[in-house]
């Protein structure tokens, strides 16, 4: 098993993350990336694989894929155990919503704010901290009843742990309205496998001179 990712891909994180909680084998190949010129030149195999031309991409044996949902579907098949969606069918259904809101709903507006880190009173940057805090509320009522956002850990945690991350860097940042998901977060950075990840991506932000956020740098040192 391959699994093509980048220093800074969110979504090659989550896929990492997923890989390494499910105990399975494989080779992380990081492709080229730099600050000003991004992934460029892109990796020939993710050109070949993946018509949107990003990471990540997994190889197992013959198969190729790409995006991360269709990764976790694809671990969820061939390794049960651990189980990290819910066995019940409303369960998982939930579950899945919340990984797709993640991606879909919160993660576009960090990448608004992403390009805004220069005017950060921009009516955009704004409007996007606005929603940002908008999904964390429903994020926090959803921790009411477990430490976990829906039910038992799963894929779900994975995906808003990793795309909270990129929040907190943009100044989308957790306050004393979120306790719950505070103490989530510390939860869900505790698991080897994520720290393990997170770590490696805030060495990273590190050694290009980067401020890092006061959880992701507790994992980075």
């Amino acid at each position: 098993m391959k699994l093509y990712s980048g220093p800074l891909s969110m979504f090659g994180a989550k896929a990492e993350i997923a890989v390494r909680e499910k105990g399975l084998d494989f080779e992380l190949i990081m492709v080229p990336f730099e600050m000003k010129a991004l992934y460029q030149p892109k990796h020939p195999e993710v050109l070949r694989i993946n018509p949107k031309r990003q990471v990540p991409v997994l190889i197992d044996g013959d198969l190729e894929i790409f995006d991360s949902t269709q990764i976790f579907e694809y671990l969820e098949t061939i390794r049960r155990d651990p189980t990290l969606w819910p066995t019940d069918p409303a369960a998982r259904a939930r579950a899945r919503l919340l990984e797709l809101k993640s991606d879909e709903v919160y993660f576009p507006s960090i990448v608004r704010l992403m390009g805004l880190q220069g005017t950060p009173d921009d009516a955009a940057a704004v409007a996007a901290r606005a929603a940002a805090r908008a999904f964390y509320a429903e994020m926090e009522k959803c921790l009411a009843h477990g430490d976990w956002l829906a039910g038992g850990y799963s894929y779900a945690d994975i995906a808003f742990f990793m795309a909270q991350l990129f929040g907190e860097r943009m100044g989308a940042t957790l306050t004393d309205d979120h306790p719950r998901l505070q103490a989530w977060r510390d939860r869900t950075g505790a698991r080897p496998a994520v720290s393990f990840v997170a770590a490696t991506m805030g060495c990273y932000l590190q050694a290009q001179g980067r401020t890092l956020p006061a959880f992701l740098d507790k994992l980075s040192t």
